[in-house]
């Protein structure tokens, strides 16, 4: 099964440089690797990110979910602490939702390909 999510900062704030949502990519396939799952696409902006992830049927999508945004968060507080902080509201960088969006019937190339052409963040 495939699912594109999107994760967004807390009250949208533009907490990312160019440098994080790499970053940030760098934690979901880590982190996938614990469900089974696997990260197929990842882009980024300024206050959310669109990871595109396959992942088994036996998988809860919430619990992969706040794994993966409760990695992520910490995480990018560890590496890039100074930067978040200012965008932190009490402690929290993600916004307690999500969105989530099965790939239906759309091929899983044009999915990859509106992850890819978001546009990224600029300092």
């Amino acid at each position: 099964m495939h699912v594109h999510l999107i994760f967004v900062t807390k009250y949208r704030r533009k907490a990312f440089t160019d440098a994080m949502p790499t970053r940030t990519e760098e934690v979901p396939r880590e982190g996938c690797t614990d469900f089974e799952a696997g990260l197929k696409q990842f882009n980024g902006e300024r206050d959310h990110v669109r990871p595109l992830v396959q992942y088994p049927p036996k998988v809860q999508l919430s619990k992969l979910v706040n794994n993966l945004k409760g990695v992520s968060s910490r995480r990018l507080r560890q590496k890039y602490d100074a930067r978040v902080r200012r965008y932190l509201w009490c402690g929290r960088l993600w916004s307690g939702s999500y969105f989530a969006e099965s790939r239906g019937e759309a091929p899983l190339a044009a999915v990859k390909q509106y992850i890819a052409n978001q546009q990224c963040p600029a300092d």
